[in-house]
């Protein structure tokens, strides 16, 4: 089978499902923007990939800005358009394609209607959703008239998909509700890259590179963007100041007011470096004493911060930021690999940074338990099975709509 795998951020865990797709006959093509500067995955071939697995790094005429609304809607619809190009001119039998701009996730959709591709959409957040309540907030009704529009596309992707996965059970319910089915809809959950991350010592060679080894270290890896709260990692610099580092290995809006933070309160303890090459990943996750994570309250019902598999796979206990009904709060309060506090709550993400802080048997028991899940649950072979049996009911759904 010829399928176009679409991942718009590139991140580790769905290269790991091209090449095992690739070990298994498919031929595959792995399209990803190459403007998004967020956490990426091996992009590249090696050499022991199989002959019928390709790369292509989607590339703009120009820097991609996020802070701008208009300049970026308009650079998602180059981009969406770009990718249609694409899939003219490779046509493959089926086409999954998610993490992706509303706008530009509909001209791949209309590509594939077009060229008769069986077409999966993979909703690893209902982005409409996290922009109209982002914009609301930002701008008000006029926002809202905004995220109406996108909520009315995004509807109308999902009525146009041959089968939805779903990273959650959580998303489900409106995920039927907008394809208009109760059958199309399958959930299968987010994994970390459980073969490229290990548990390693936190005396490596990254963590002496950057002055890491000997000191104790909340550390933050990742996109730190709009849907995350920079200003708890201020304040945990604060609160931990002369006891711990926290380290943020980052990229996104929100890496300016860490700077502008650290330079005006004198937090010499807020370390801040770009994100690293995936190949000192693990290293890097191996120099945290509490790997960190956050999201908003706007955005953490229909939004799971990927970080905390890769966590896991490392086997380091989490502190996570999130509302209760997100999954990665789920997955870390039902498996007792660290501690969950409400993303408003700052007092208690303090209180729960120093338990953390000062509880050895603590951290040990979560970090065991966080990789002891990994190993249960990451298995790529096994949830490969599982793609390939929603594209064989995708292309059964596409071939009974043609006869029709």
């Amino acid at each position: 089978m010829k399928i176009f795998v679409h991942d718009y951020a590139g991140h580790p865990f769905q290269v790991d499902l091209s090449r095992e797709l690739a070990q298994r006959g498919h031929g595959v093509s792995h399209a990803y923007f190459h403007g998004d500067l967020g956490p990426k995955g091996k992009l590249e071939r090696g050499s022991s990939d199989p002959r019928g697995l390709s790369f292509t790094g989607v590339k703009l005429s120009r820097p991609y800005d996020k802070a701008s609304f208009v300049r970026r809607r308009f650079d998602d619809v180059s981009y969406g358009k770009i990718v249609a190009q694409l899939l003219h001119s490779e046509r493959p039998d089926i086409v999954i394609s998610g993490n992706t701009p509303t706008e530009a996730q509909s001209a791949i959709v209309e590509a594939c209607r077009k060229i008769g591709s069986t077409f999966v959409f993979w909703v690893q957040d209902f982005y409409s959703i996290a922009v109209s309540q982002l914009l609301r907030k930002k701008l008000g009704p006029p926002g809202a008239v905004v995220g109406a529009y996108y909520r009315f596309l995004e509807r109308r992707q999902f009525q146009n998909s041959d089968a939805v996965v779903v990273i959650t059970d959580s998303f489900s319910p409106l995920a039927r509700q907008w394809t208009g089915s109760e059958d199309n809809v399958f959930v299968i959950e987010n994994w970390g890259a459980l073969n490229d991350i290990e548990p390693r010592p936190k005396d490596n060679d990254w963590a002496r590179r950057h002055g890491l080894h000997n000191s104790f270290n909340f550390l933050y890896s990742g996109t730190l963007g709009l849907k995350h709260n920079p200003e708890l990692l201020v304040r945990l610099a604060k609160a931990v100041k002369g006891r711990a580092n926290v380290v943020t290995v980052s990229q996104g809006v929100g890496v300016s007011h860490l700077e502008q933070a650290r330079a005006e309160q004198g937090l010499d303890n807020l370390i801040l470096l770009p994100l690293q090459p995936f190949a000192d990943l693990a290293m890097v996750l191996a120099t945290s004493d509490v790997a960190v994570a956050t999201i908003e309250p706007e955005a953490g019902m229909f939004s799971v911060p990927s970080k905390v598999q890769s966590y896991f796979c490392a086997g380091r206990p989490v502190l996570l930021a999130a509302p209760k009904e997100n999954l990665a709060s789920a997955l870390v309060r039902s498996n007792g690999a660290g501690l969950v506090v409400d993303p408003v709550d700052q007092a208690g993400f303090l209180e729960a940074a120093l338990r953390l802080l000062g509880d050895d048997a603590l951290r040990a028991d979560a970090a065991a338990k966080a990789r002891s899940f990994a190993l249960n649950n990451y298995d790529i072979k096994k949830v490969t099975d599982r793609f390939e049996r929603v594209f064989d009911y995708a292309i059964g759904a596409k071939t009974v709509e043609r006869k029709i």
